[in-house]
Order: C-alpha cells, then structure tokens, then sequence
C-alpha cells in the first residue's frame, strides 16, 4: 500500500538531485468502481456538469471488505449501515466537509480521507480497530477526537493547517506519524510514542529539534524544509537509520556521534562548508550534500572512511566545478557506484 517516503526533490537543477522525504507518500489499492460517471464525449466537445455522488448508489458488494470511492464527488459519508465486514475504506478525492456517520463501521481498520475539505477530526471513537488513518490535504487546524483509537498505528495528516503536535501520547501503538506541510513551531507532546518508528515532520517552521530523546525505536526522521540552523537533539536515537535534513540552515555537520546505524543521511541546500563528524557512521550508504558550501577536495577524501557508501551527491558546490570532480570523487571512494544523478564508472 506504501510508497517510498521519498519524494522527489525540489532543487531545479539539471542534475536530477535526489528524492527527498519531506512527506511521505502513501497510494490506495483499487478495487471495482463499474458505477460510471456520466459520458463526457458530448458533440462539440462540452463536458456535462458532474454531479455530486451518493455513497449509497456506489456500493456494490455489502460483503466487500475493501471499497474505493476515490474520486467520486462524494460530499457526504453516509449509507455505510451495509457494509458489514469493511475492513479498508478509501475515499480520497472527494467533497467531504465532516467526518460522519461512521458508527456502524466498527470493523474498519484503514480509512483515507485524503484530499477533502475537513476542518475538525470527529466522530471516530466507533473505529476502535482503526490502524491507519490518513486524512492529509485537508483543512484541519487541530489534533484532536483520537482518544478511542488506540490500536492506531498510522497516522497520516500532512498538508493541513495544524500549528501543535498534541493529544498523540495516548496512542501507544503508533509507528508512523506524518505531520509535514503544516504550521509547527515547536516538537513537542510525543511522550508515550514508545514504538514510533518514522517521524515526517517536514515543511514546517521548526527551529530546533527537541524533545524526541523518549522514541527511542525511531528508524527514519525528516526535519526538512524547516529553520535549522545545527543538527543536536538526536543522542537517544541509537537506532536511527535515516535521517532527513535538507533545505535548512545548517553549517556544519555534527551531533551524530551516538547515531551509528545511519545509512542514509540527507543535508542537501543547507549551507554546510566542510565535510565532517560522518567518519564513524561505518553503515553510510547514501550521503546527500548537493547544493552546499563545499569548496576544499581535502573534504571529499574524509568519505574514505565510509567503507559501505554507494551514492554520494556533491553537485552544485564549488568543487563541482572542476572540470575533474567526478574523477576526484572516484580516486577519494573507488567503491562508490553512484556520483549525483548518474552511475559512477
């Protein structure tokens, strides 16, 4: 059901940066939606006006355990009382304004409410099932009306216009919560997270990072998009294996000393001068440093210590303007496969 959390990055240059993981992104499975919309191949090219849809008129099968009503201009849950056995319900794409009417749908372990038009979380302490709520690109303000769903452990809400991380803690069986795109200041109130294991908390306004020392099951971070300026507050997450950092402020490269078991780190478009303090991660197999400040080969030749690294970007700092920066890279790390957007030979 689960994509990459990588996405692609937004660096313009013609090297094709790598992906990035500022949000994590997520697709649904399809299942049969014969119900037709209506025929838009009308004489003179016009397009008939859609209608909005009934739930109700869609349902085929009241025994299905999974139903796909994405993108049916449904603008109202509603209808639901037939479905039984529905395990996994996806209506992304929709007009739905409130979240509703799901009381008769206890046995539901997924729903996507992705790309509406919901502004408050409600009406879900019947899904006491629930696992995966993902309800990004909406308009919600606030975290809130959780508290019966503790057997969650997914819980997507990026894209929406939240400004505190709050009434999370009771949600003990939580592995990943996405919280990019949205209005965070501070890291805050993730206590009781004991098994979150991926944190998205890119695109905000975070300045520092904070308060996280308790996750420690924590595998992969992303602080993208956001106002640091140092790399701190990481020392607890021992089992830390990808950590995403990019389009920051960030100098120097530190405070991974207790971080061994990173393979992927991501520090492109900061304003990183020196390449450092990356000796030790033995496990490095992706390093991203594109678009920084980089401009001594002395910097390259410390990679010699990751004995694991496969690709290394480099591009867009002053030392890819030598005309033999890839070489030199290749004489620093002969092992390394990838240099930027292409195979290392």
């Amino acid at each position: 059901m689960e994509l990459s959390p990588k996405m692609e990055n937004s660096n313009n240059s013609d090297s094709n940066p790598p992906p990035a993981a500022t949000t994590h992104v997520r697709k649904s499975v399809s299942v049969d939606t014969s119900a037709n919309v209506e025929d838009t191949n009308l004489p003179g090219g016009d397009k008939p006006e859609e209608e909005e849809q009934s739930i109700e008129d869609l349902i085929i099968d009241v025994d299905c355990e999974e139903l796909d009503l994405n993108h049916r201009r449904i603008a109202k849950i509603e209808d639901l009382e037939p479905l039984r056995c529905i395990e996994r319900l996806y209506l992304r794409w929709n007009l739905i304004k409130r979240i509703e009417n799901l009381s008769t749908v206890t046995t539901l372990r997924e729903l996507e409410l992705y790309d509406n038009q919901i502004t408050v979380i409600e009406n879900l302490d019947a899904l006491v099932n629930l696992e995966i709520l993902d309800l990004s690109f909406n308009r919600i303000k606030e975290i809130a009306g959780l508290e019966k769903l503790e057997k969650l452990e997914k819980l997507f809400l990026c894209s929406n216009k939240i400004s505190k991380i709050e009434n999370v803690n009771h949600l003990k069986k939580l592995r990943l919560l996405e919280l990019g795109d949205n209005k965070i200041r501070v890291v805050e109130n993730l206590q009781g997270l004991d098994d979150l294991e991926n944190l998205y908390l890119g695109k905000n306004k975070i300045t520092k990072i904070e308060n996280v020392e308790s996750l420690k099951k924590l595998t992969i971070v992303s602080f993208q998009a956001n106002r640091l300026t140092e790399i701190s507050g990481l020392d607890a997450l021992t089992e830390l294996q990808e950590l995403y950092l990019s389009e920051n402020g960030i100098t120097q490269i530190q405070g991974l000393d207790h971080n061994t078991k990173i393979s992927t780190l991501d520090l492109a478009q900061n304003k990183i001068t020196s390449i450092s303090g990356i000796s030790h991660l033995q496990q490095l197999e992706e390093f991203w440093l594109n678009d920084n400040l980089v401009s001594d080969w002395s910097n390259v030749d410390v990679l010699s210590h990751n004995k694991q690294l496969v690709t290394v970007y480099l591009d867009h700092n002053p030392i890819a303007k030598d005309t033999n920066y890839r070489r030199k890279i290749k004489l620093a790390v002969p092992w390394i496969s990838q240099i930027d957007a292409t195979l290392a030979r």
